[in-house]
This record gives C-alpha cells, structure tokens and sequence, in this order.
C-alpha cells in the first residue's frame, strides 16, 4: 500500500499573506495564538522542540521527508495554488525538486478556489484577495508548463505512466473536459499516457466518474463530518470553570463516530480512502470552530489498518493521509509535544500488521 499524506506549505511567508495578515504571517502565527477554550482543550499544540521551522530552511523539507519514509509514508501531495499563472506558496515544492538529494516521492492537489481572508477564520463575508479563475487553452498551456518539470521527475508519483493530479473541486472548472483533453495531448506529447486525474470529495458533492475522471479520493474528515454537524449528538460545547460561562458556536464530533461511518462507507476500485490523524480548527476559527473528541495515535493507528485491509480488498493501492502538517486544523502527523512520534509509529505498526496479515 501507497501512503500518500498531503501537505500544507503555508509555513513562510509570502507577499500576499503580509500584505492581509501583516509582516511574518505563515500558519504558526495562529497556532501559537491558540487558546484553550474549555476545560480539557488541547490548546495550543506545540510542536516538539519548539520547532517552528520555516520552510525555506534549508534541511526542513529534508528532515520531513527522511522523517515521514521512515514512518513508510510513500510520498507528499503538495497543496497547489494557481490564479492566472500567478502563484502563492510554490516555493517549497520547487526546492524539492532542485534537491536531488531528496529521495521520497510526492504529487500535487489543485486547490483551485479564491484565495480569501475566511480560510484562516476572518469573519464576515468572504474577502476575496485572489480570484480564481481558468482561462482557456493559452492559460492551459501555461499551467502545464509548469506542472512538466514535475511530471518530468522520476519522484512524481506516477500511476500506469500517468502523473497523478488531485482537483479539489473539479465542478468549479467551467470547461474541464477540453481541459483536461488539452493537458492529456501535451502529456502524451511528453511520453506520457496522459494524467491520472483523482477528483477530491470535499463534502457531499460525489463527482460522477468519467473518462477523463480517473479515480477519486474522499477528502476526510470534511467529507463526512458536513453529514455529522447535523445531527443532535454534535452539540454546541458548554464552557466548563469560572472564567469560561458561555455556549459558543464551536461543535463537537465523535472521532469513533466518524471513523465508523468512514469505513461503512462503500468504496469500488479506484475510489481512494483517506485517514485523518485529529481535527481542530479553533486556532483559525475561534468559537466558531468544529472539535474532534476522542482522538488518540492509538485509535488512528487502528482505522488505519482497517482502512488499510479495506482497500486492498478494494483493490486500490493508494491510502490517503490527512494531513502531515495541518497544524491550523489540529490535523498532522508531526511529532508534537502532547505525543511525540506516536503517529508515525502507528503508521509504521500498520504497515507491519498487514505485511504479517499478508
């Protein structure tokens, strides 16, 4: 089994985030800013040692991926931003690829949607600071371009001599067919069979497969817990002690709960599953946050390998993780100071369970 966990660059800073947040925002800024906002509240996460990298550093993106191999993780799907061919947060995923001495492998995930102030928790409405927009062939072309290096690389995950390329919302391209058809021919020009196209189901929208849809992958817990938030066991959380008297908007889901309906969810061949490790996105979003309660390494570890058994009997290769760093979102594989390499060694131990089931 291929373990692929995605990735979040968003840890040095960019114009566009100065520009918003102010100078030296990345994604540790509301981390560290994180408060606990009832008794128990595991606020804020540290990672262990104090190791707020940046990104740029030379070394970090070495000792994560050294890190992650050990663990068995097969590779990184970087989150990838392109608005008109201009860019944010790229600059991690190109320093892997000038590092030949990195050897792990990794794909990309097209985040294609605006770029606001509310990802990180603003309120109000939406502040657009980056439309998202598709062009036509020119812009196609000029998106390939910049994916062809990257396919290029033997590093690229690659399935049936297709480089793999998530799409977070492939209903949001106004003409994807032709596109995709035009980034077919130029792979194929490039000696390849074309792109292995996975559609990410972010919530109850189930993209229909095609010919030109060639796996999907359910995006977790996102995919599910939109189900979940309505129902009258995922209530408001009542603050415990004297300082803390309000009801806040914040709500709380089960981890057992929706790792069970994860897993009795049906999946077919090339219907990927994914494991999430924890979610708590408080420090984006304050009191208007969603709290995962009951996650512990050992309960990850044991969906993993269910999860694991589950799509070998489906016959797909491919286990997604969610997420190696999303730290905003209290969802990372990252050792941290609460747990330490607990994670990683889950997912070391479910590798081994089912080589031995094997």
């Amino acid at each position: 089994m291929k373990m692929i966990a995605m990735y979040l660059p968003q840890f040095h800073e960019i114009p566009e985030n100065n520009d918003a947040w102010g100078k030296g925002f990345t994604e540790w800024v509301n981390v560290k800013k994180a408060k606990p906002l009832f008794f128990g509240h595991n606020q804020p996460r540290i990672p262990l040692h104090n190791h707020y990298y940046n990104l740029l550093d030379k070394g970090v993106l070495e000792g994560q991926t050294a890190l992650a191999k050990r663990a068995g993780i097969y590779g990184f799907c970087f989150y990838h931003y392109w608005f008109h061919g201009r860019m944010v947060l790229e600059k991690p995923v190109q320093m892997l690829l000038d590092n030949n001495k990195i050897d792990f492998h990794y794909c990309f995930s097209w985040a294609n949607e605006p770029w606001t102030k509310t990802w990180h928790g603003a309120g109000g409405n939406k502040e657009i600071l980056i439309p998202q927009t598709y062009g036509k062939e020119d812009e196609w072309q000029e998106h390939y371009n910049y994916f062809r290096p990257f396919f290029m690389d033997e590093r690229y995950i690659k399935e049936g001599n297709c480089p793999v390329l998530l799409i977070y919302r492939l209903r949001n391209i106004p003409h994807f067919n032709d596109m995709i058809r035009f980034w077919n021919e130029c792979a194929r020009g490039d000696g390849f069979s074309g792109i292995f196209v996975v559609s990410m189901n972010k919530s109850r929208e189930h993209v229909a497969m095609s010919r030109l849809v060639n796996a999907s992958v359910d995006f977790e817990p996102n995919r599910t817990k939109s189900d979940l938030l309505e129902t009258p066991s995922c209530l408001p959380v009542k603050a415990e002690g004297s300082l803390w008297w309000n009801w806040f908007a914040m709500k709380r889901i089960d981890y057992k709960l929706l790792n069970e309906k994860m897993l009795h969810t049906t999946h077919e061949k090339n219907h990927f599953r994914m494991v999430f490790a924890d979610f708590d996105d408080s420090p984006r979003r304050n009191t208007r946050a969603v709290v995962m309660k009951g996650s512990t390494p050992k309960r990850f570890g044991r969906y993993l390998r269910r999860t694991l058994q589950l799509s070998r009997q489906e016959g797909n290769d491919y286990v997604f993780l969610n997420a190696w760093n999303e730290w905003g979102e209290g969802n990372y594989l990252e050792p941290d100071v609460r747990h330490g390499y607990k994670y990683l060694k889950e997912i070391k131990a479910a590798l081994e369970y089912q080589g031995k089931e094997i």
